[in-house]
């Protein structure tokens, strides 16, 4: 018959227990001593390179980029506020501001037009166009990390992705899966017809028209029934370049 174990033999069992798992909390906290020293001489070390590099983080749009990625890595937010450190040395956090409120304003000068989504490339360029005068070239990381900080607005001002390109909502509309998918095949030629909207898709003239017109109905697009073959062009100037133009002549 197999004996059961004592009482001593459990208590040392127990006290065998203890010890590894003092072991491991001592070992985790060493760990976790040793990741926190490391977090501060990187932080350390990359307020040096700053110091070092601030003329080229502020005027160069790719190195600024790089910069960005390596505070993310270390858990910096250089925007995170207007004032303290970073602000002080880079003057960034004014920098995206400036931007955000340029943003803005291009946005809501666009939209009668646009329907409150603009291409961010286009964004971009309009931005640029404005900013000529200005010591620091504009990036699409710049505008991205500037829309970010919109976010505090409220609804609207965010960043969607449709097909390979990325659009900017200033309103608070919300696309559905159709309409995505009519944004995404005008951006071929900046414009659809219900006849390709049914062949390319495989949906009914109902399904398609409605789609078309509820677009049509926010703002997001344009008619142009002006052609030989009696065909009605939706255009979608968040696609097209119609936007630019107008940015133009308004700002």
């Amino acid at each position: 018959m197999r004996r059961r174990p004592g009482i001593g033999g459990l208590q040392t069992a127990a006290a065998a227990r203890d010890q590894y798992r003092l072991l491991g909390e001592n070992v985790a906290k060493l760990r976790t001593d040793l990741m926190k020293e490391q977090l501060s001489t990187f932080r350390s070390q990359l307020e040096d390179f700053a110091r070092k590099h601030k003329n080229d983080i502020r005027k160069n749009p790719a190195f600024r980029s790089q910069f960005h990625e390596m505070c993310a890595k270390v858990g910096v937010d250089p925007l995170a506020s207007n004032k303290g450190f970073w602000a002080e040395l880079l003057g960034i956090g004014d920098f995206y501001y400036e931007l955000g409120v340029q943003i803005v304003d291009i946005c809501l000068a666009t939209r009668p037009i646009n329907g409150g989504l603009i291409n961010l490339e286009e964004l971009c360029k309009i931005l640029s166009q404005r900013r000529k005068g200005a010591r620091e070239a504009v990036s699409e990381d710049d505008c991205l990390r500037a829309i970010s900080k919109l976010k505090v607005l409220g609804s609207g001002f965010e960043v969607i992705t449709v097909g390979k390109r990325k659009l900017v909502r200033s309103v608070p509309t919300e696309l559905k899966k159709d309409h995505n998918e009519i944004l995404e095949l005008s951006q071929a030629q900046g414009f659809v017809t219900v006849e390709e909207v049914e062949r390319r898709l495989s949906w009914s003239t109902g399904r398609a028209t409605d789609a078309l017109e509820t677009l049509l109905d926010e703002g997001l697009a344009m008619i142009d029934d002006g052609h030989r073959d009696g065909k009605r062009r939706y255009w979608f100037p968040c696609v097209s370049s119609v936007s630019s133009f107008v940015a133009s002549e308004t700002l």
